[in-house]
């Protein structure tokens, strides 16, 4: 007689042994910018001096109140405009899938991003560049492209120089126990995330 799974079926494979899964939760799109507009400027914050000693320039050899209004506001629209770049991205389609509802399958290997059991998308740890703990949620921040995948030329130059920052943000409430908390910590230290 034979066994059900031996008739050419395939089993449904859920999570992997050890995995944590987690409740549905759907990031807020004010709560990524306001991350992700705080992280640019801790980084970028001498940026501001570019349009600032340009447009100072001419009040050296010239001094003119004129000069100094025209730099104070070209480093207010360089800050609004790059504020506005990085905010784009809650609203481009590509950033859709950061602020669906979705729940989460986590184990060593990868991390399935699951609108329900048939749709998803894989997202494998190689894909981190660093995670952050803050006292609410872990921020799981994703590699920026490789050179092969930028644009070339201009367009490449500043896609790389004014790049946005992506991240998965996973609050605490969403892991269903404490023991959940402590396998994602195990896992963020075997793969050299946290320390």
């Amino acid at each position: 007689m034979q066994q059900p799974n031996q008739r050419g079926f395939r089993a449904p494979q859920g999570p992997a042994p050890g995995a944590i899964r987690t409740k549905k939760y759907q990031m807020d799109k004010d709560l990524f910018t306001r991350i992700a507009v705080t992280q640019v400027w801790k980084k970028e914050w001498w940026y501001i001096l570019i349009p600032l000693t340009i447009f100072m320039l001419p009040a050296i050899f010239s001094f003119s109140w004129w000069w100094v209004a025209l730099a104070v506001i070209m480093t207010i629209l360089f800050v609004l405009v790059r504020s506005a770049q990085v905010m784009g991205i809650t609203r481009i389609e590509q950033g859709n899938v950061l602020f669906e509802k979705l729940h989460y399958d986590i184990d060593n290997r990868q991390i399935l991003m699951k609108r329900n059991e048939r749709e998803g998308m894989t997202m494998t740890w190689d894909m981190i560049k660093k995670v952050q703990r803050s006292d609410e949620a872990y921020l799981l921040w994703l590699k920026p492209p490789t050179g092969s995948q930028m644009p070339t030329g201009w367009k490449g130059w500043l896609a790389r120089t004014f790049e946005v920052p992506v991240f998965i943000y996973l609050p605490y409430k969403i892991f269903n126990s404490q023991n959940d908390l402590k396998l994602m910590d195990n896992i963020l230290r075997r793969k050299s995330l946290i320390a």
